[in-house]
């Protein structure tokens, strides 16, 4: 894991999730795969081994950089700008 830049633009405390789950696949009747979480705003995305792959879609339309697991047991986080595991 390296430091990334993007790391200390990030709110702190970790923002709260604004859902339990992908609300995009919801309104579309897709199921996602797994979930991630946005760090800057909270946002529930689905990963990129969904179909719509919601998460990525997100930093797409805001920028916001760096997104965790939203998985029970996991806290990777990744750098959407770096390209990397943070």
């Amino acid at each position: 894991m390296s430091e990334c830049p993007h790391l200390q633009e990030l709110p702190h405390p970790e923002p709260a999730a604004l859902s339990e789950t992908c609300l995009e696949c919801r309104a579309v009747g897709s199921h996602p795969v797994q979930l991630r979480l946005c760090l800057v705003c909270g946002h529930v995305g689905c990963c990129d081994s969904s179909p719509l792959r919601h998460g990525t879609a997100h930093f797409e339309t805001t920028g916001h950089p760096v997104m965790r697991s939203f998985e029970k047991g996991e806290s990777w986080r990744w750098c959407f700008r770096d390209g990397s595991i943070v």
